[in-house]
């Protein structure tokens, strides 16, 4: 792995209008990737979402969220440090967790990784979308945008949908703005008890993908137009 610093990814600043998560780049404010996810997600996923939570009851489901959201946050602290040639030191149980799962990602998803343009990378679509992903550069040979994800238990390809669509999101945007054209999205994953997987999503899946988060955007700002 060796760092490459093609691209200037501008810093992230982000704002909260309305209640909605936007990015400020080039003095647009920009709704973010999730939030067009959540917005045009489907009667389906929401539904299921909601069986969940009275199943488990609100204060269990809050209590998963949160942990989630913060073995995710210092997993992620783990690996931007390791990136950058720096080291992370965390003593709670759940820090010593977050670096486990990291360091499985290190080991077993960074040997295919060649080239580093940037880690936490703001990324914009003018006039459309903002967003940051984890890392981009060149994996197994190719352009890519990397995400690296924590989950409480291992995915199935199907249930992964919307971290497809963060991907060719961010490649898109990437190819706007600095000529790009990036065709491969990598996914390193990791749960608590360390087991690993890895998702790559190229070829005809890239495309269908792409495809399919036009329409999503096309379905947030025809919404959004009604509305207003």
């Amino acid at each position: 792995m060796k760092w490459n610093k093609l691209y200037n990814y501008p810093k992230t600043v982000r704002s909260s209008v309305d209640g909605v998560r936007k990015y400020d780049v080039n003095d647009e404010k920009l709704p973010s990737v999730t939030t067009i996810l959540k917005a045009t997600e489907s009667e389906d996923k929401k539904e299921s979402l909601a069986r969940w939570r009275t199943k488990v009851g609100e204060v269990e489901a809050e209590r998963v969220k949160n942990t989630a959201a913060l073995r995710g946050t210092a997993m992620h602290t783990y690996l931007e440090h390791y990136v950058k040639g720096g080291n992370v030191l965390d003593l709670t149980d759940l820090g010593r967790e977050a670096s486990g799962m990291g360091q499985v990602i290190i080991d077993k998803g960074f040997p295919d990784l060649e080239e580093v343009w940037g880690v936490e990378c703001t990324l914009h679509y003018p006039g459309l979308y903002a967003g940051q992903t984890d890392m981009c550069g060149i994996y197994q040979g190719r352009e890519s945008i990397i995400d690296f994800k924590q989950s409480n238990k291992p995915k199935r390809d199907e249930w992964i949908t919307d971290y497809k669509l963060q991907l060719v999101a961010y490649a898109m945007a990437h190819d706007q703005v600095y000529g790009t054209s990036i065709e491969q999205g990598v996914i390193l994953m990791c749960t608590p008890d360390n087991f690993y997987q890895r998702f790559i999503v190229n070829g005809g899946e890239f495309r269908k993908w792409k495809w399919e988060w036009l329409r999503r955007i096309d379905a947030y700002y025809g919404n959004n137009v009604a509305k207003s």
